[in-house]
């Protein structure tokens, strides 16, 4: 499979997983890259926006969304605070999807290089 077709078919399966306004600059990070550093990058496990949201829903008070994204100390802070008594927990319910985006992209960008 040629370069091109691994770009499209990454990008058609992980639209969701990134923001949207930053699709254009990883497309061109994607058609620079030589083929052994595409590979990499197309195969990471980046995190689901939705399955985020039900693990926050589920257990976001205990700071495992957080714990998830990398965010230790906010996790830490909502665990000994039962996600803010509730109300940093339902804060996290509508912040959450784009925080994972955020985070998947980061992530891309520390793999692609600037």
């Amino acid at each position: 499979m040629n370069n091109q077709n691994t770009i499209d078919m990454f990008v058609a399966q992980k639209t969701d997983y990134f923001p949207a306004e930053s699709m254009n600059e990883i497309k061109s990070k994607l058609a620079a890259m030589d083929n052994e550093r595409l590979t990499m990058v197309t195969a990471i496990d980046y995190k689901q926006p939705m399955i985020m949201l039900l693990i926050s829903i589920f257990l976001g008070a205990l700071g495992v969304d957080r714990f998830m994204l990398g965010h230790t100390m906010y996790g830490v802070i909502k665990l000994l605070t039962g996600g803010g008594c509730g109300i940093w927990w339902l804060i996290d319910l509508f912040l959450i999807s784009k925080l994972t985006r955020e985070a998947n992209y980061q992530k891309f960008i520390g793999l692609a290089g600037k």
